[in-house]
């Protein structure tokens, strides 16, 4: 893909589209962009046809690809995806896999009995314990689609499909709750915001899956998960044991100066990094390179010469959060990066559904 801008504008079917105010992941796979929402149970599909703008959005909803264990409940929500990456056919998603707790704003009224009440409050239910990949084809008019089940590029059948979760649950954090009290175990019971257990990353190869954490950030550690995921089953994934132990994961602990991980994307045999605040903070925003990654066969502390600061982010103040990072394919060099954002300032939106994303070279690529 070639762009002809710096800030590309993405622009939305709906006037006033909710959806641009919380852009959470993003992917760019040949000449498409794919968008996610960490408000919605859809990924959405949109195309460019000058290199400025991306446009003609079409909705894929999760429902209509995988099971989603809250339809139809009380709690049926959003998936809160956090993350996206393409691998072997497939756009891979996943979901914070975090606890909310209920919002009470500066300027909510009532008395502070009941808003403190409120603030009382915290939910595990819904679809947010996702972990899926969804075949990716190219239909008869030279489109890419989403699609339950279908037939790859080599003519293989191809199934979407997750990880056996319920409204509470999955296997990982089982077995996070299972194997990991020293680390990670208690944090599943924070909600995420509160720097408990909280997923904003994701990055597929061939043989690993990795999983970045916005929390809890350790003692300044950030975390970053490494998965062995069996695909062999065309019904569900399963998780291979990988880690010490017989434990199905390895951890790696990333030092970046106290911020947690916002998103992860493969370069080459390095992982790139979006760090940012965990808690529900404005603060700084900056691109590593975790050089070495992808080969690596140990759990580690990541530190120094392994972490190299490709970019720093501005943001806002309540505004302009970097969510959702990806590598822009082609030959371009420098390579290039594309970033959205979540809440973003009157400044990046484009009249009545449009929103600007932003584009920036990486030094070392």
């Amino acid at each position: 893909m070639k762009l002809q801008t710096r800030n590309p504008v993405i622009l939305f079917n709906d006037p006033l589209a909710k959806m641009r105010e919380s852009l959470s992941a993003a992917l760019v796979f040949e000449d498409t962009l794919w968008l996610a929402s960490d408000e919605s149970t859809s990924v959405e599909r949109f195309t460019t046809d000058d290199g400025r703008s991306f446009k003609h959005q079409r909705s894929f909803p999760l429902e209509d690809l995988i099971t989603l264990p809250a339809i139809g409940t009380k709690f049926d929500q959003e998936v809160d995806i956090e993350g996206m990456d393409f691998e072997d056919s497939h756009l891979w998603l996943i979901g914070s896999h975090s606890i909310k707790r209920k919002k009470v704003e500066s300027g909510d009224t009532g008395s502070d009995e009941k808003l403190i009440e409120k603030l009382a409050k915290t939910e595990s239910a819904g679809n947010r314990f996702t972990l899926a990949r969804i075949p990716l084809i190219e239909n008869d008019s030279g489109e890419q689609e989403l699609v339950r089940s279908g037939v790859g590029p080599n003519g293989e059948d191809l199934q979407a499909s997750s990880l056996p979760n319920d409204l509470t649950t999955n296997s990982l954090t089982e077995a996070l709750r299972k194997d990991d009290p020293p680390h990670l175990a208690r944090f599943l019971d924070i909600p995420g915001k509160d720097n408990g257990f909280d997923i904003e990353g994701l990055a597929v190869t061939a043989e690993k899956v990795f999983v970045g954490l916005r929390g809890p950030v350790v003692r300044g550690w950030a975390v970053v998960l490494e998965l062995s995921v069996g695909t062999s089953d065309p019904s569900q994934l399963s998780l291979n044991d990988v880690g010490p132990g017989g434990r199905p994961y390895k951890k790696h602990f990333l030092d970046l100066r106290g911020l947690g991980v916002r998103e992860l994307c493969v370069h080459g045999e390095d992982l790139l990094v979006l760090a940012g605040p965990t808690m529900n903070l404005d603060g700084p925003t900056s691109i590593y390179r975790w050089k070495g990654a992808i080969n690596n066969q140990n759990e580690n502390l990541v530190r120094g010469e392994q972490l190299v600061h490709e970019l720093e982010i501005e943001f806002g103040l309540r505004t302009d959060h970097a969510e959702g990072v990806t590598l822009i394919s082609g030959d371009e060099e420098p390579l290039q990066i594309l970033v959205v954002y979540d809440s973003p300032s009157a400044n990046r939106k484009e009249g009545d559904n449009g929103v600007r994303a932003d584009v920036f070279d990486l030094a070392s690529s």
